[in-house]
């Protein structure tokens, strides 16, 4: 597999980069800084920026189909109007003291997943992943999680891959996109730290899962079968979450943090909290709109 220079599209200086999404329509890259806290937009060709605050950590977002986003709150789910930067509340789980919500994604055909995790001890199984349906319904689909993180399909909507940052673990399941639910559960691979553990994610149209190993500032391409096909080294000291994108769905573009970094790791890595592309000759599965 080829794998190009690794560029830094925007040194955003994000104290915490998360949920990079490619909108195909546009041509531009959605991410969000959790701490900001904030959402924002990214017109590559120009460097054009945008930016919408928000009134709580926004652990994740999804574009809407009909326009506008829903986003992953520190109380729930909330449809956001870009254009007013409005917030409606739609649907929250009952709160549990000392979790946040964290990593999410739309799934093929159209529904909203996102989990929570410890942010207090990062040691705890107290989390879970959630599935908000368009309907906006809330569904609670897994517990005893840590950090829930890395949620990606693959290209036949068949397969759902999952993570757990502090397991640490990457599963995949069996996917039914008619009722959203998940089956037959299975360990993909166990990432060590000096591998990297598994972060945000992103699958290719191979069926290969592509991992942010935040701590070992590396990229991860891990076949279908387990085996960890490529690790590709990243200008930064903590990568979070890859997305594909670009017009052949073939750059991959990768948020990154700078909070909490020591001074001298920051000196070294001057460019973390910054976001990445590298071009790859596999393109990525799109990413879903909600359809809520």
């Amino acid at each position: 597999m080829q794998v190009g220079d690794i560029t830094c599209v925007l040194d955003a200086r994000a104290q915490l980069g998360e949920c990079p999404v490619w909108s195909v329509d546009e041509q531009a890259l959605y991410w969000v800084d959790i701490l900001a806290p904030a959402l924002h937009r990214l017109d590559p060709a120009t460097g054009a920026t945008r930016t919408w605050s928000m009134p709580s950590r926004i652990g994740s977002f999804g574009l809407r189909e009909t326009g506008g986003a829903v986003v992953a709150l520190v109380d729930g789910f909330h449809l956001l109007d870009l254009d007013t930067g409005a917030l409606t509340f739609v649907a929250g789980p009952e709160r549990v003291p000392g979790t946040r919500f964290n990593d999410g994604k739309v799934s093929p055909e159209g529904r909203f997943f996102a989990g929570t995790m410890d942010e207090e001890q990062l040691s705890r199984p107290i989390a879970a992943l959630y599935r908000l349906d368009p309907d906006h319904t809330l569904h609670r689909m897994l517990d005893g999680l840590i950090v829930s993180n890395g949620l990606a399909w693959t290209a036949d909507g068949a397969t759902m891959f999952h993570s757990d940052s502090k397991g640490p673990v990457v599963w995949v399941h069996d996917y039914d996109p008619v009722h959203g639910t998940v089956t037959h559960r299975r360990v993909l691979a166990r990432p060590t730290d000096e591998q990297g553990r598994p972060d945000g994610a992103a699958a290719d149209m191979d069926g290969f899962y592509w991992s942010a190993g935040i701590s070992a500032g590396v990229l991860n391409r891990w076949a279908p079968d387990g085996r960890l096909d490529r690790s590709i080294p990243l200008p930064c000291s903590n990568p979070t979450a890859p997305c594909f994108g670009g017009p052949d769905l073939r750059t991959i573009f990768v948020t990154s943090l700078r909070h909490g970094m020591a001074p001298d790791v920051l000196a070294a890595k001057p460019l973390s909290g910054g976001i990445f592309a590298v071009r790859v000759d596999v393109p990525g599965v799109p990413i879903a709109r909600y359809r809520g």
